[in-house]
């Protein structure tokens, strides 16, 4: 059960990175990777919001994963990542959209390792993504292998 939780872990991270592309990664801490590729302001503000020049729209998304222990996650909200974490975990970012980005949308996901059910048995851990305050996906208490995903226009 091991190798297959670990191959899977593996096959999400690779998506993520792969499939969300663009993200350089090496931006500073909670500034949102998307705004940073296609940023209409030249000054790119930090602390702003609403929305502002060029059309630009700022999003607060949230990612929350449920259980108790420790598990790995693959999440995309703010670059792509990979950890390890103690659950209950909850990560809330803002995304700064961009008029081309609230069209085509941008992908936003969580994929949750796995945690002992009431049978013991080993299942995906509850996740859920909101999107200024409204649920927007979960993966049906744990029943959805493939995590949560969103498209935030």
């Amino acid at each position: 059960m091991r190798r297959t939780t670990a191959g899977l872990a593996l096959i999400v991270s690779g998506a993520l990175l792969t499939g969300c592309g663009g993200g350089d990664g090496g931006g500073a801490e909670g500034k949102p990777a998307p705004s940073a590729s296609g940023s209409e302001e030249p000054g790119g503000g930090a602390g702003g919001g609403g929305a502002g020049e060029g059309g630009e729209v700022v999003r607060e998304v949230t990612l929350e994963v449920q259980g108790t222990g420790k598990t790995q996650i693959a999440y995309a909200a703010d670059g792509n990542r990979t950890e390890e974490v103690t659950l209950p975990w909850k990560k809330t970012v803002e995304l700064s959209l961009t008029k081309a980005e609230q069209e085509v949308g941008v992908l936003v996901s969580v994929v949750p390792g796995s945690v002992p059910g009431d049978d013991g048995m080993l299942r995906p851990a509850p996740c859920t993504i909101t999107v200024d305050g409204e649920k927007v996906d979960d993966n049906q208490d744990g029943k959805d292998v493939l995590g949560c995903k969103h498209k935030v226009k």
